[in-house]
Parts: structure tokens; sequence; C-alpha cells
């Protein structure tokens, strides 16, 4: 699962350009995604709606308080303030994940040149037997047929 957080009007190249180089740090590609998830005030954002639109994967967006219950190692005050939940992309991809979700790789931000980030992003992997939102099939996070991670 892929986690992703977005400040409004962010562009879907920096979107997707975090997703690729979060997906890359984690051995992953593109195809291996099940799911992109966020907070529910953010799925009808037209940048997360082209990435998972590009990736070929469902956006699925979580109530900030659902988000909120999920414990995460990276909280952040911007997000708390502006979404009301102190995670959105490590909390994204862990309820996406399911129970016993793992986060195989923590929140990540975008490097745009001369501004500040407008976008995380965190994977989780799915534990095996637990449905994909993509195939319909039992199998991890990530679909990544015989993956460790």
């Amino acid at each position: 699962m892929v986690g992703v957080g977005a400040s409004r009007g962010v562009s879907a190249g920096e979107v997707i350009g975090l997703v690729e180089a979060t997906l890359a740090e984690a051995g992953l590609a593109p195809r291996d995604v099940a799911e992109l998830a966020t907070v529910a005030a953010k799925a009808g954002e037209a940048g997360l709606l082209t990435v998972a639109g590009r990736l070929g994967v469902p956006l699925r967006g979580y109530p900030a308080e659902a988000l909120a219950a999920v414990e995460v190692p990276h909280p952040s005050a911007a997000a708390l303030t502006a979404v009301g939940t102190a995670g959105v992309a490590e909390a994204a991809a862990l309820l996406a994940a399911g129970p016993g979700g793992e986060l195989l790789v923590p929140k990540r931000k975008s490097a745009p040149h001369g501004r500040p980030a407008m976008a995380t992003c965190a994977v989780a992997r799915r534990p095996v037997g637990v449905p994909s939102a993509r195939s319909g099939q039992r199998g991890p996070a990530v679909d990544r047929p015989g993956s460790d991670q």
C-alpha cells in the first residue's frame, strides 16, 4: 500500500515523482502498488486522482479520525493542523495494508526545488492472506509475486 499526503493543489508530477522514488527505495516498481491511500479530505485532489489513474490503482480516502487512531513513527504538527490527524501517509498506508500491516518505507517528503514539500509518501506491506484491492486476490500489499517484502 502506498499512503500519500498532499497539500492543496499539489501537482501530479510532484506526487508521482515522490511515489516512484519511495518505491525504488523499497526495491519496488509502480506496477507493484495495489492501492493509493490518503485522508478522505484530500481524496478528491486532482493530483492524487491523476497519480492513482496513472498507477492503475484505486485511491482510498480514510476519515481523519481513523488515521489519528494509527500510531505512526513520524507524526506531523502540520498535518494535525491541516486535516486533523498527525499522520497521513504512514497511517493511510498502514490502514490500507490491514491488520498486521508493516511499514516498509516510513514517510518521505517530496523535494521540489526552491519551495517547501507539498507531498509525503510511505509504503506498507499487506500481510499474506489479506485480499488485495487491485486484484481481489490474497497477497502482499504491493502485489509483487514471490516477494518477501
